[in-house]
C-alpha cells in the first residue's frame, strides 16, 4: 500500500525516523535541560505548549519533504501528511486543552485503517486488533493517572476523525 519500493525502504525508514523520532527527543532534552520543562512527562497543559509545536513543526517540515521534494511513493507521502495533521491536531487541542495524545494517536491509527477495510477485508482482524490495542493504551493512560476520562475521549475521537478525514481526502 505504502508504495515504497525495497531498494528505499532502509533510506526512508531512516529518514523517518531521524526528523520523527531522534530529533524530538532530543528537543525534548534540550527543553528538559534549559528548564523550558519541568519533566518529560508534560504533566500540566501549559508545559506541551512549546515542545508540541517544535514537534508539529517537524512533522509538517518531514510531510512537506516528502510530499512536494521526494513524490516517489504518493501513498506512503500521503500517509504523512494525515500523521502530521495528527500531530497539528494534538497541538492546537494543547492551547486549550490538555489531551491525551496516545489516545490521539491510536485514534488516529483506526481512522486510518476503517476506510481501508472496504478495499481490503482482510485488514478487519488488524483493526480488531488495533481496536483492542487502543482499549488497553487508553486504560493505561487512566491507571497511570496521567489523563482523565474526558482527556482521553477527547484525544480518542480528534485521532479518529482527523485520520478516517484525512484518508477520505488523499485516497
Amino acid at each position: 500500500m505504502l508504495m515504497i519500493g525495497p531498494d528505499h525502504i532502509w533510506i526512508i525508514t531512516s529518514l523517518v525516523f531521524g526528523f520523527t523520532f531522534v530529533i524530538p527527543v532530543i528537543n525534548l532534552l534540550l527543553f528538559r535541560y534549559l528548564g523550558s520543562i519541568q519533566s518529560l512527562y508534560f504533566e500540566s497543559r501549559r508545559e506541551r505548549i512549546l515542545p508540541f509545536i517544535f514537534i508539529s513543526l517537524m512533522y509538517s517540515l518531514v510531510a512537506f519533504l516528502f510530499y512536494f521534494k521526494l513524490p516517489f511513493a504518493s501513498n506512503f507521502n500521503k500517509l504523512m501528511l494525515i500523521v502530521a495533521a495528527l500531530v497539528v491536531v494534538a497541538t492546537l487541542i494543547t492551547f486549550f486543552y490538555k489531551v491525551s495524545v496516545h489516545s490521539l494517536a491510536m485514534g488516529g491509527f483506526i481512522g486510518i485503517l476503517f476506510p481501508l477495510i472496504r478495499f481490503s477485508p482482510t485488514l478487519l482482524l488488524p483493526t480488531t486488533f488495533i481496536v483492542a490495542a487502543t482499549g488497553v493504551v487508553i486504560s493505561s493512560r487512566l491507571m497511570l493517572g496521567a489523563h482523565s476520562p474526558r482527556e482521553t475521549l477527547v484525544g480518542s475521537l480528534a485521532g479518529v476523525l482527523t485520520g478516517y478525514t484525512g484518508m477520505l481526502l488523499l485516497f
